[in-house]
Formats: structure tokens, sequence, C-alpha cells
């Protein structure tokens, strides 16, 4: 097909050089090709805006996506942001990352920031933020929930479970639930944090202050509303409970030390009670494996109607079948017989009952509602402790409660008002008093011991050359099931 040549024009293209065309005729001739100019642009300038707003649209998009990805990238390095005044900080931080376009994307940028927002709430590392703002709606996780398997209870734990009454009591005791999972969660955090800390080097008095320093920001300590239970218990080696080191105190932690860390939090007076060995050398290893397969025995047995003689018979059984070699020789593995674990009341640690961890004893039965820690101590020296050593740890005669002391000495009156509006009834050590600013207390502190107010409790040690080991969980005994609410995923 031949191309066009330029004298074989078509008729609309010929105009007839000759012939003189009126003015008139120019003028609207002329006024006719603008008009169809224009609308032959118009379909352009159209097509060329919307391609222009699709573009918009799309640049928009990905800044939305882009300003996302920042603050999700923000999450995961495990930066975490409070609400209130935070909250509007990186909202503004987000808003300049985006240089701006966020803003034009209109209502979906401002859902996908209010949904980054949400996603802040994780805990930081090491952990500063309390468990009560990760949880802003005041349900904390459960610990563990076991049914009941009493084969002496008419009732069993399927009925418990089950049952509408029951479930209604629980219900009704949910406020106090909640406190004791709290407790719990800021134990689990505290631990966690800990037992990646505790390292051979460090000082025993540098550990303990971390982790009460941990442990105080988890709970967010508020005097006697929420805070410590008790001073943290770091025995070493043969003294298996009662030892935190006072002022000035240089032990320092060595890679073949045997190390119990035991403490506890509060919430509304609900304590929590929960244990761990640390140990460096795995020579040790079947020394802690023995100690926490009888502890989980006697969780595992403990129940509503349960005698209390029952579980002790069990530990012993379950402790004693171990045995460990160490330096090429072997020892028996025997349960500290004058320890146990005990039941727990509000403000206060002891309550009563006695959970032995040898058979014989109490034939005591637990009871519905009933609140206990479960701890086993295991030796491999002869199983008997006495106290030895300098005393750290103290507390306030229960019986007392809220009773006026008749005292002589000045300096202890002025010492009790300091234990009663900053401990009540709960232990406190030495240092905790340093923190509070008391100076030249220790006259003070023994007249307070000497008239029966404050009762004194020394570091309890085996014979020396032996190595002891504890492990330890606080269980609910709940009208519908047992609960091991200080349960973690490490133990």
């Amino acid at each position: 097909m031949s191309a066009v040549s330029a004298e074989e024009e078509t008729p609309e293209m010929k105009v007839a050089p000759e012939e003189e065309v009126p003015a008139a005729v120019a003028d609207q001739v002329v006024e006719a090709g603008e008009e169809a100019e224009v609308a032959a642009d118009a379909p352009q300038d159209g097509a060329a805006k919307k391609k222009k707003k699709r573009k918009k649209k799309k640049k928009n998009a990905n800044a939305a996506a882009n300003g996302e990805a920042a603050a999700t990238e923000e999450v995961e390095d495990g930066n975490a942001v409070e609400e209130g005044n935070d909250g509007e900080k990186e909202e503004n931080d987000d808003g300049e990352a985006a240089g701006g376009a966020t803003a034009a994307a209109g209502g979906e940028g401002k859902k996908k920031k209010k949904r980054n927002r949400k996603k802040t709430k994780v805990q930081t590392n090491p952990p500063t933020i309390a468990v009560n703002k990760l949880f802003a709606a005041g349900k904390f996780p459960h610990g563990q929930e076991v049914e009941y398997n009493n084969p002496k209870d008419d009732r069993t734990g399927k009925d418990r479970i089950s049952s509408e009454e029951k479930k209604n009591l629980d219900t009704s005791y949910e406020d106090m639930w909640q406190d004791f999972r709290q407790a719990s969660e800021a134990h689990r955090q505290t631990r966690q944090f800990m037992q990646e800390y505790i390292k051979p080097g460090l000082t025993m008095i540098e550990i303990v202050e971390k982790l009460e320093e941990t442990s105080r920001m988890m709970i967010a300590e508020n005097k006697l509303e929420a805070g410590l239970a008790f001073p943290t218990g770091c025995s070493l080696n043969n003294c298996a409970a009662h030892y935190t080191p006072n002022a000035g105190d240089k032990t320092v932690l060595t890679y073949d030390d045997v190390c119990k860390i035991d403490f506890g939090t509060h919430v509304n007076g609900r304590i929590v009670d929960c244990a761990f060995t640390v140990a460096f050398n795995p020579k040790y290893d079947v020394l802690l494996e023995a100690v926490k397969d009888a502890t989980n025995s006697g969780i595992k047995h403990a129940g509503i109607d349960v005698p209390l003689n029952e579980i002790g018979e069990i530990v012993q059984e379950t402790m004693e079948s171990y045995e460990i070699e160490l330096d090429g020789k072997t020892y028996p593995i025997r349960p500290i017989r004058n320890l146990s674990g005990h039941s727990i009341g509000q403000y206060r640690i002891h309550a009563g009952k006695t959970v032995p961890i040898v058979k014989g004893g109490d034939k005591t039965r637990m009871e519905e509602g009933e609140v206990f820690a479960i701890e086993t101590f295991g030796s491999t020296g002869k199983g008997y402790v006495d106290e030895e050593g300098e005393t750290s740890h103290y507390m306030k005669n229960f019986h007392l409660g809220n009773s006026r002391v008749n005292l002589r000495m000045p300096k202890a009156k002025k010492l009790l008002h300091v234990i009663n509006q900053n401990f009540g009834t709960l232990a406190f050590c030495r240092r905790w008093l340093d923190r509070l600013d008391q100076s030249k207390y220790l006259m003070a502190l023994k007249n307070l011991c000497d008239t029966g107010v404050v009762d004194p409790y020394p570091p309890l040690c085996d014979i020396k050359g032996c190595y002891t080991a504890q492990y330890e969980h606080t269980i609910i005994l709940r009208p519908t099931c047992k609960e091991i609410v200080s349960r973690g995923a490490d133990y």
C-alpha cells in the first residue's frame, strides 16, 4: 500500500486560493475551529487528570504503607511506647517519617496508625514496664489449671469444673484471683530476666539489688498495696534458706556455687511465693532435677481434702529415688526434713498450715479456697538445717496486728512506726531499712526482737561441704480447679 502524496489531498483539505472568504464567515470558521480544538483537547485533559490522580493515590498508599512498616519495625525491635503523651510522640514521629504523605492518605492512614499504637504494648529488654500497663484491662494470664484428681473426694474434678454452683462461686472470687495472677506475672517477667542476668563473678548484693529493682518495676510498687512480699533469698551451697546479703557483704557468686533464688511479690497482700535454683556447673544437674521433680510431684498430688502428710510421703519418695555423683563419690539426695511448704494468707506468708516434705506429720486436710506454697529442699548432706550466720530476715509478729505495743526505747518506737508504714506484717531485711534512710537502728531492732514484736529469721544451713537445692510454686485451690498460678515456661 503506497503512501498518500501531497497532491492527492482529501476534499476537506482543499481551499481555493483564488476565492475570497467574507470576514463574517471567516470569524465563524475560526470560532468553530477553536471550539473543536477545545473539544478535542478536553478528553485528553480529563484523562491526564485521572492519570495524575491515580499516581497521587498510589503515592499516598505507598507512603502509608511505609509508615505502617516503620511502626511495625519499632515494635519488633522491642521499643515499647506507653499510652498518653508517649503515644502522641509516636504518632508525630510516624508523621515525620512518612514525609507528610500519610496526612494526604485520609482516613485509612489514621486507622493504620491506631492499630500500630495497640501493637506497641510489649515489654522492653531489660523489662521496665509494669505488668498492669501491659495488661491494661486488668485481666492477667492464668496459671496452669488442672482438674482435681482425688479418689477420696466424692466430687470428681470434672464435676467441679462443670458444676454451675462451683463456677459461680469461683467467679465471685475473681478479683482475688486477678491479684494473684498480677503478682505471678510480675514474678515470671522478673525471673526470666534474672535467669539471663545472673553470672559468676557478680556479688550477691549486685544480684539481689538488680532483682529487687526489676521486681519493683514489674509490680508497680506502691507501699502496702503492691510490692515485694519478702527479701530476696540467695542462699549458697549448704545454706538452704533465709540468706540475703546485708550491707558490706562482699560474697561473690562462683562457677561452682549452687544458689537458691527465692523471692515473692504481692498485690493487696495476695502473696506469690516462688523459687528456683541456679547452678552453672553441670555436675549439679541431677540435684536440681531431683528437687524439681519432687516439687512437681507434690503439686500434682495436692488438692481439696488431701491430707498434708500424704504430700510429704510422695515428695520424699520422689526425691530419694535420685542419687548424685560428685568428684567420684556418690551421695543420696535427701529432703531437708525440718523445712516445709506452707499455707499463705493475706499479708501473711506463713498462714498456719505446713506441707511436709517427708512422710509422717500432720494429717490436716487442704481445703477449698486455700492458697499454698509447695516447696521442697534437697540436700547431699544430712537433710537437716540449723540456724547459722548473721541474721538478715525479719518479720513483725502477725498476731500483734495493729495492737498497741508498750516500748520504752524511743528509737524502737520510731523504727516500729517505719516497719508498720512500709512492711506491715510482711518480711523485710536490713538492706530495706537502709534504703529508707534508716541509720543506727540495730539496737532498736534488737529491742523489738527481744520484746517479741519482731521475729528474726537467721540463715538455715546443712553441714558444711554439702549442696542444697530448692524449687517452689504457689497454688490456688479454686472451687472449680487447681491453679498453679506461678507456673511459667521455665519451670
